[in-house]
């Protein structure tokens, strides 16, 4: 009975032993069931629901026939005849012809508001949306941005659409798994699948933030959807890095924390209204800190104000703005992307450093696009610069008479590419005549001699090579060349 009595208590301890052993590995077991479902095996149920809400995008533009001079034939020449049978069988040769392009975008609401690039839209004369379904609709302009490349589109249709949501591109993590969906290189409705590989790219403007992603984007993907997993928009695919225009898994997408501002602005208006500040800056650096006497390296050091609201706001030159409606100024990119998501006509608290101490000063602002429209002043009319040779390409600036044979919007800059040497770098990777380099160094170009310091500047600054951005009948991409010298 003794030993009986004793053996019972050791049985139900090693019970509760046990229990809390197979507890502990059921646990264990539970969180790395849910890890690995946190890990997608398949993206097909995620592609299934949110596919009806991407469309593709074909645009048609008219252009001129051919307006290329006809052969010259003596009178009386034997080939009088044939030259003439030959120009009646291709008359129909000089009449204009209709264009077309592809694009992606997606629907925002079940009334059939669209994004898309304002790059894919551009200059059209008629743009069809098709569906998942097959379904096709011609869709108006609402109204873009090319600021941030961004257009937005309607259709009437005769039933609520299929549509998503914008998500928050701010929490998106490098290392996130995204989705792109479009239409690459014409072949209809594609998925592609990839991770976040960086934050806050700045390519091509002053309110960029770019997601690079690794998910393939090709030429006809512009326009179309980065999802996260929630199966919410994150980013808006505009464009990539390539030496040969086609996927080498560096694509960019416009964030979509831009993007939703930009459409809410588009969709009440019709167009933007940017905040606008009225000054020039440049960064704070180290030995502009302590000859000033700054206690950190942060914040946008006026370099001019013209007439403007900072001006009229008692804004100095020299003054160094620390503080803009109550945050704190990083940098002029992060001054630049506030002010501009600054509603127009608010009175703003802004600080300055200035003499060695700080003020406040109190500036109501204005609008960019007003500011931006007002006309430079025209100049006497010169002759054309003579095209100059650099990094294996013939250069020159935009001309009427380029603009006009290359299509290209009134008022455009850069370095149109008049020809390209075969045995160069330049040829390897892509470039042809006709393309337009608009920035050099994420700056823009209005001469060779602003691609000329560019270069300098890369080789003094110990760079192998320069980040163009070439565009191709409205598409970006960004070609790196090297600068090294011969």
């Amino acid at each position: 009975m003794n030993s009986l009595a004793v053996s019972i208590p050791r049985n139900r301890n090693g019970m509760v032993k046990a229990f809390w052993v197979g507890l502990l590995a059921g646990l264990l077991m539970l969180t790395q069931t849910l890890q690995a479902a946190a890990r997608p095996d398949s993206l097909a149920d995620l592609a299934s629901q949110i596919s009806d809400s991407v469309v593709n995008i074909t645009t048609t533009t008219v252009v001129a026939g051919n307006t290329g001079p006809n052969p010259i034939v003596p009178e009386g020449s034997p080939f009088e005849d044939f030259f003439r049978e030959f120009q009646d069988r291709n008359r129909d040769g000089d009449r204009p012809r209709r264009s077309s392009a592809l694009g992606s975008g997606f629907v925002i609401s079940e009334d059939g508001y669209i994004v898309t690039n304002n790059h894919v839209i551009e200059s059209a004369d008629e743009i069809v949306i098709e569906f998942f379904s097959g379904e096709e609709l011609e869709a108006t302009v609402i109204g873009t941005d090319p600021n941030t490349d961004i257009a937005l589109l309607k259709v009437e249709a005769d039933k609520p659409l299929p549509y998503v949501n914008f998500g928050d591109s701010d929490t998106a993590r490098v290392g996130d798994w995204v989705m792109a969906m479009g239409n690459p290189l014409g072949q209809g409705f594609s998925v592609s699948a990839g991770i976040v590989s960086a934050r806050n790219r700045a390519l091509s403007g002053s309110y960029d933030d770019y997601i690079q992603t690794d998910a393939a984007i090709n030429r006809g993907n512009s326009g179309g959807p980065l999802f996260n997993m929630d199966g919410n928009v994150v980013g808006v695919n505009t464009a990539i890095l390539s030496p040969n225009g086609g996927s080498i898994g560096i694509g960019f997408s416009m964030a979509s924390n831009v993007v939703s501002r930009v459409v809410d602005q588009l969709r009440e208006y019709g167009e933007t209204r940017r905040g606008w500040l009225g000054v020039r800056i440049q960064d704070v650096t180290d030995d502009v800190a302590e000859a000033m006497g700054l206690e950190k390296t942060k914040g946008a050091l006026v370099t001019d104000v013209p007439e403007g609201p900072a001006k009229e706001g008692g804004m100095l030159q020299g003054d160094v703005i620390t503080s803009f409606d109550n945050v704190e100024v990083a940098d002029t990119r992060a001054l630049v992307r506030q002010v501009g998501n600054t509603d127009v006509g608010k009175s703003v608290r802004v600080v300055v450093f200035r003499d060695g101490k700080t003020e406040t000063l109190k500036i109501t602002l204005g609008r960019r696009e007003e500011a931006e429209a007002i006309p430079a002043a025209q100049t006497q009319d010169t002759e054309p610069a003579a095209p100059k040779e650099m990094l294996g390409l013939s250069l020159s600036p935009v001309t009427d008479e380029l603009t006009e044979e290359l299509k290209l919007k009134p008022n455009t800059q850069g370095l149109v590419v008049l020809d390209v040497d075969e045995t160069t770098e330049a040829y390897e990777k892509g470039l042809r005549a006709g393309d337009l380099i608009a920035e050099a160094g994420q700056q823009k170009l209005t001469s060779v001699e602003d691609l000329e310091d560019r270069v300098g500047e890369a080789r003094d600054a110990g760079r192998k090579s320069l980040l163009l951005l070439v565009r191709r009948a409205g598409e970006p991409r960004f070609v790196a060349l090297s600068v090294k010298e011969d």
